[in-house]
């Protein structure tokens, strides 16, 4: 994008202020409108596509940071630098939190104004990017369902791209909730057997007896109760996928059996002497450790070589909390949609809060809990008082911003505090602290250099 392709909206309900700014950025080659109300630059921002606003936030008919929570729903890739008078810099520290980029005081500074509208739009050209690369890789490896940037969820999901063309057996390892399944199915959508069917069973639910008729199948008047010819999911699954969900609790005589159709690819039905050939490939979880179920003798060795030719372990998600903003964001955009809120974000001190918190029903826990604060928020951005009760707002205040920003600060140092906070709320993933305060990662790296934020 040439600097003539770019558009920007100057927002202020003094006139000669927003025409300087427009004036300013104009004799460089932007393209600038003007807006001197905040209803009246809403309207502007839905009419056509912005890349860029500068705005007031001190605006007659509409507060800054709601204008800017506004503008943000309609376009979630807009930069915003917002301008502020003497006194006023704790609203624009709460405007970043909200998305802004930047902020300038007034009186403005030319030169200024221009270099960060340049960063601005180069964080936002670097958010776009990196948008349209997680799409292209989305659609080549199919794994959008597994969210995460942090080096362990990368390493995972390489794993996958691995082995996902292959037949191997797999054993996905995990405390429940970390989202075994989901891998499972990543897997096979991955895999030459995408087009058949993906057959999940949760071997904990069923007694002995059960587990083996949903296993293998009956034939009619096997057993009592059996009044029908029944085939099992191994024949359901036949040609696809069948993911066996807490394998460590299937009984030790079914192991036996399960062990034979895993060797020789041929199942016989309850009540059958007819072996029926199957070609199945198998993914296994379980929260257990098999091995010390071996040694306690309440797991076959031989079976668990056979489901375990490749391990994928899930790390519970406290051990991941780099990645609880992307998942947080990703549910609010789905609950949002499914529940028909307006709801688009959520505020610094409620993400600090569900990054902080243990979660001990992992990435389940936290898709409920995301769903609820969707679900009774009144407002576009989700804030602390719409956390579940069990969760609560941190204890500990978030430096440089409310009623811990103390009038005196310089800019470098609400910057620096700003930094420093919103890295340690996303557990130090600049990518996702980048983004949260609106620059690009080259921008943050060399201010994390800058302020010794190492």
């Amino acid at each position: 994008m040439t600097i003539e392709d770019v558009r920007i909206l100057s927002i202020d309900d003094e006139s000669h202020h927003a025409e300087l700014v427009a004036d300013s950025l104009a004799a460089v080659g932007y393209t600038v409108d003007i807006a001197v109300t905040g209803s009246e630059g809403i309207e502007k921002l839905r009419e056509r596509p912005y890349d860029l606003l500068v705005t007031d936030l001190k605006l007659g008919d509409l507060d800054g940071i709601d204008l800017i929570r506004q503008a943000r729903a309609i376009d979630p890739f807009l930069a915003v630098i917002v301008v502020t008078g003497h006194g006023t810099v704790e609203s624009a520290v709460q405007a970043m939190q909200q998305g802004a980029s930047d902020y300038l005081q007034k009186p403005l500074e030319i030169a200024e104004l221009r270099i960060k509208v340049e960063k601005a739009l180069e964080g936002q050209a670097l958010r776009r990017r990196t948008e349209e690369l997680e799409r292209q890789i989305d659609t080549k490896f199919g794994f959008e369902g597994i969210i995460g940037s942090s080096t362990r969820m990368h390493s995972i999901i390489q794993r996958l791209a691995q082995i996902a063309g292959t037949d191997v057996s797999v054993l996905v390892t995990g405390e429940s909730g970390t989202g075994k399944e989901l891998v499972a199915k990543a897997i096979h959508n991955n895999s030459r057997r995408r087009g058949k069917v993906f057959v999940p069973l949760n071997c904990a639910a069923l007694s002995g007896g059960t587990l083996e008729s949903e296993l293998f199948g009956h034939e009619k008047g096997a057993f009592t109760g059996a009044t029908y010819t029944r085939k099992g999911r191994f024949e359901h699954a036949n040609g696809g996928t069948l993911f066996l969900d807490e394998v460590g609790d299937i009984p030790l005589e079914t192991q036996v059996k399960l062990l034979r159709v895993v060797e020789e690819g041929k199942v016989t039905r309850i009540g059958s002497n007819q072996e029926i050939p199957v070609d199945v490939r198998l993914i296994s979880a379980t929260h257990r450790n098999l091995r010390e179920r071996i040694e306690a003798g309440e797991f076959r060795e031989d079976l668990f070589y056979r489901l375990n030719v490749v391990t994928v372990e899930l790390p519970p998600l406290r051990e991941r909390t780099a990645d609880i903003p992307l998942i947080v964001h990703h549910f609010i955009e789905e609950y949002a949609r499914v529940h028909q809120k307006p709801v688009s974000g959520i505020s610094h001190d409620a993400l600090r809060a569900l990054t902080r918190h243990p979660w001990p029903g992992n990435v389940r826990e936290l898709k409920n809990a995301v769903e609820n604060m969707v679900v009774i928020s009144g407002n576009a951005v989700l804030e602390v008082e719409d956390l579940p009760a069990q969760i609560g707002p941190t204890d500990e205040p978030v430096a440089g911003a409310g009623e811990d920003l103390r009038v005196g600060l310089t800019i470098r140092e609400l910057e620096r505090d700003l930094i420093a906070a919103t890295l340690e709320a996303v557990g130090g993933n600049r990518k996702e602290a980048a983004k949260m305060l609106g620059i690009g990662e080259r921008t943050l790296y060399r201010k994390i250099t800058e302020y010794e934020l190492r």
